[in-house]
């Protein structure tokens, strides 16, 4: 059997202008569940900007949430076109959510969802998973977890 060996934690920033979107789709939807995809700029090995993300406001429910995959595909067609397509600095990263009436953990689908896209036919080696809501304030409270082919979910820190 082969010796995996360690990778660094992963770290992740989330832009300003990002996080004001988030706030303002989570106070629209609710208690609805809401999600979409993340892009993200590579800052160095292992650190990532959330620099833009989708927003799919019309499929979740009051415990789930299911993407829609062709308004997402769109988004993602403009960011590589804006960045140039410049892949090597700014991809996917991965997906979000919001847990409007839940902790900011991932559920047992959630985690499930993600490694079948790990694992998946796309050939994507990584995606991370933002799951968002709402705190006092209108402060954004959120996790970050990494999942990566060949290994089990880990905790992604998250930069002020």
């Amino acid at each position: 059997m082969p010796t995996l060996i360690p990778q660094p934690p992963m770290r992740v920033e989330i832009a300003e202008d990002v996080v004001a979107t988030l706030r303002s789709a989570l106070q629209l939807a609710g208690p609805r569940e809401i999600g979409g995809v993340l892009m993200g700029e590579q800052i160095e090995p292992g650190h990532f900007r959330i620099v833009e993300t989708s927003i799919d406001a019309e499929t979740g429910g009051s415990a789930h949430f299911v993407r829609s995959p062709g308004a997402h595909a769109e988004a993602l067609d403009a960011f590589f076109q804006r960045t140039g397509n410049a892949y090597d600095r700014f991809n996917y990263l991965g997906e979000w959510h919001s847990h409007p009436t839940f902790d900011v953990t991932p559920s047992r689908q959630d985690a499930g969802a993600m490694m079948e896209l790990v694992h998946g036919e796309r050939g994507i080696d990584f995606a991370v998973l933002l799951i968002v809501r709402l705190g006092s304030i209108h402060s954004l409270v959120c996790s970050c977890t990494l999942f990566r082919r060949g290994f089990g979910p880990s905790a992604v820190e998250i930069l002020e």
